[in-house]
């Protein structure tokens, strides 16, 4: 009983260098048809246009996994950020209409002129 795997074989190539046999291409059979390949949307395969840009420049593969792993990344960081701006900026309109409407119920005719000339400014800051 033989336990060891059997010896790779080693064959000479026409070309004079030597290989290992089960290292050796595969020989397919040339097909009469042209092969159709029906492919939807969400089959394809992704864009790798900065991929092919930074391999092709030399770059090197270390710009591509960059590539491939800060991009969505930066994509995610950049949406959280404007989803946080567009918070505080409706917090800020919602405080500001807060406060004028306090000051013009509550203020009388000093509170009626006060509101309309901070509803004046807020105007003006919007035209520039």
């Amino acid at each position: 009983m033989n336990h060891l795997p059997e010896p790779a074989r080693v064959v000479q190539l026409p070309d004079g260098t030597y290989t290992y046999a089960d290292q050796l291409p595969a020989v397919q059979a040339p097909t009469a048809a042209p092969q159709v390949v029906h492919q939807h949307i969400h089959q394809a395969p992704p864009d790798r246009t900065v991929q092919r840009i930074a391999l092709g420049s030399g770059i090197g593969a270390g710009t591509v996994a960059a590539g491939v792993y800060f991009g969505p990344l930066l994509v995610g960081a950049l949406t959280a950020i404007a989803a946080n701006l567009a918070l505080l900026a409706f917090l800020a309109a919602v405080l500001s209409w807060g406060v004028v409407s306090v000051v013009r119920s509550v203020g009388g005719t000093d509170g009626k002129a006060a509101a309309k000339t901070l509803a004046k400014t807020r105007r003006s800051r919007k035209g520039k």
